[in-house]
């Protein structure tokens, strides 16, 4: 994945994020190594903050992302997830995504230009983030 350093927002990550996205990552190199370098690259530019600090309007593992693609002006709602709670019929993304990648620290308002593994050009712009279960994720975790 190439980028452009100097034209990436600021973003932020927990500590415990950074440890999990860390692994996750590392584990990952071999199987997929452009999204594990593109996330690994994502991580390292993060600024690390505690796990109990506020981060409201942060997207972090588990947030719901409403984002607009810049390219398509089409609008997605999305929770953030690890690769193993994905499904995309719920959209569920994962972390370990091009698009998840990309959102993964940003906040509100911010956007973000990066490259798919296709090498084609994407730009995001995260327009709302919530950490409020959704009513189906309530749902879910009920059954």
């Amino acid at each position: 994945m190439n980028y452009r350093q100097s034209q990436l927002p600021p973003i932020v990550i927990t500590a415990d994020d950074l440890h999990r996205l860390s692994l996750l990552a590392n584990s990952t190199m071999t199987r997929f190594p452009r999204l594990a370098h593109f996330l690994a690259r994502e991580i390292d530019r993060a600024n690390v903050v505690p796990g109990q600090v506020d981060l409201s309007g942060v997207v972090r593992m588990g947030s719901q992302v409403r984002y607009r693609d810049e390219t398509t002006r089409h609008v997605r709602n999305v929770t953030l997830v690890y690769p193993h709670e994905a499904n995309i019929d719920r959209n569920r993304i994962s972390v370990l995504t091009p698009v998840g990648a990309a959102l993964i620290g940003l906040l509100e308002g911010q956007t973000i230009e990066f490259q798919t593994p296709s090498r084609e050009k994407r730009s995001l712009t995260v327009l709302h983030v919530s950490t409020e279960p959704t009513a189906a994720d309530v749902k879910e975790l009920s059954q």
